[in-house]
Order: structure tokens, then sequence, then C-alpha cells
């Protein structure tokens, strides 16, 4: 078997958008949404629930994962190991692939943060990224709402630590 090298002419460059609606049935906003009472009731709904988009709970839209450096808000894996529970793990997986380092602390805004809240789209919900800016979180406690909007295009420090980018 041979095999030839690719010749510049050889590639198609498509000037096509790949874009689409983020939520189910591509559409662009998710208005309502719900959560299984009995994943929120097991033990690990105390650091990891999955939210869909219908009380079907066929396609999940996104998750959301609570990490806790010292390992709270979660039980122990083992009475014997302090601080080694499933909210420590959370923390310590998203510690290394966001910031690549197993010993970096979390800064928001200047501040070390012990614990956070991460959601996580669901991966089939996207194509190839998200557009930057383009998501927006609206929560609302009665008659108060905040709209957190991701910061992508206004800030100035972006870095990239093992090929995933995050925004300071």
């Amino acid at each position: 078997m041979s095999f030839k090298a690719f010749e510049q002419d050889d590639f198609v460059v498509s000037a096509d958008s790949i874009t689409a609606g983020l939520w189910t049935g591509n559409s662009p906003e998710l208005t309502a949404f719900y959560t299984s009472s009995t994943q929120v009731a097991s033990s690990n709904g105390a650091y990891y629930i999955n939210v869909y988009n219908s009380e079907s709970y066929e396609d999940i839209q996104f998750a959301i994962a609570y990490g806790d450096v010292d390992g709270s808000g979660s039980l122990e894996f083992d009475s014997a190991v302090a601080g080694k529970s499933p909210s420590s793990t959370n923390y310590g997986q998203y510690r290394t692939l966001v910031l690549g380092d197993e010993n970096a602390e979390f800064s928001f805004g200047g501040v070390t943060a012990p614990n956070f809240y991460a959601i996580s789209i669901d991966r089939n919900r996207y194509k190839e990224g998200l557009f930057p800016g383009s998501t927006t979180l609206d929560l609302t406690v009665g008659g108060n709402t905040i709209s957190l909007t991701d910061n992508s295009q206004v800030v100035t420090s972006v870095e990239l630590m093992m090929q995933v980018e995050y925004f300071n």
C-alpha cells in the first residue's frame, strides 16, 4: 500500500459556518428546565445534578456540579480519609481541566475560592464550540433577577492551559 502526501490544493476550505441552537430542537433559548427528584434526593444530588428540558427526563441539557477543595457538601468516600469526597473530586477534576495544575487554586475576580458551582453544558448540545458572549443565565428568586453573561468578548486576559481556553 502506498501513500501520497496531501498537496495545498487537496484541502477544501469552506466559509460555511457551523451554527445551531444550543438546546434540544435547535432552540436558542431554554426557558424551562427540570431536575429528577430521584437524583436530587440521592447521595450524588449534593454535588452533581443533571438538568433536562422536559419532565420526560430524556435529553440532558446541562449539569450543575459542586466542588469544594476540602470536600465539604458531600459525604466522604471513607470516614478514615478526611476531606476525600465527591465534592473534593469535582474540585480537583475542574482544577486540572481548567487550570492544568493539581495544586492551583481558583480565583474569581482576584478572590481565591475554596468552592464553586460549575455549569457544564452537555457536549452533544453544541458543535465545535460556543460563540463567545452568547450565553446568558438568568437567575430569578421571587421578583429579583440577576443575569450572568459570559464575558469572553470583553476581557483582556485570555490564557491557554492544556489547550483549554479560559478567561479571567
